[in-house]
Order: structure tokens, then C-alpha cells, then sequence
């Protein structure tokens, strides 16, 4: 098959690119704060977690 028998698909304007780009953007720092939150809430608790009546 040839790439040129392909429509283009969905063309983003420059405006659309930078506004998905801020997007992703905006995950990718949520999605650290999390990963870091759930980081420092494992060191606070330590292992007084281990500890707890089953």
C-alpha cells in the first residue's frame, strides 16, 4: 500500500497543536504530583503501616 492512497486523516491547526500540546502538558505535571504525593504519604506513614492489626 502507498502512504500518497491515504487520506490525511485529521489536520490540526498550528492554534489546535499548541493547545493539545498544553494539554499533555498539564497531565504529565498532574499526573507527577500524584506519583510524588503517593511517594511522600509512603515515607510519612513508614513503617508504622506494617504494623497495624491484620
Amino acid at each position: 500500500m502507498s502512504d500518497k492512497s491515504r487520506e490525511p486523516g485529521i489536520v490540526l491547526t498550528p492554534e489546535e497543536k499548541k493547545r493539545q500540546r498544553q494539554r499533555n502538558v498539564a497531565i504529565a505535571i498532574a499526573l507527577a504530583g500524584l506519583c510524588v504525593m503517593f511517594w511522600v504519604i509512603t515515607l510519612v506513614k513508614g513503617p508504622a503501616m506494617l504494623q497495624r492489626p491484620m
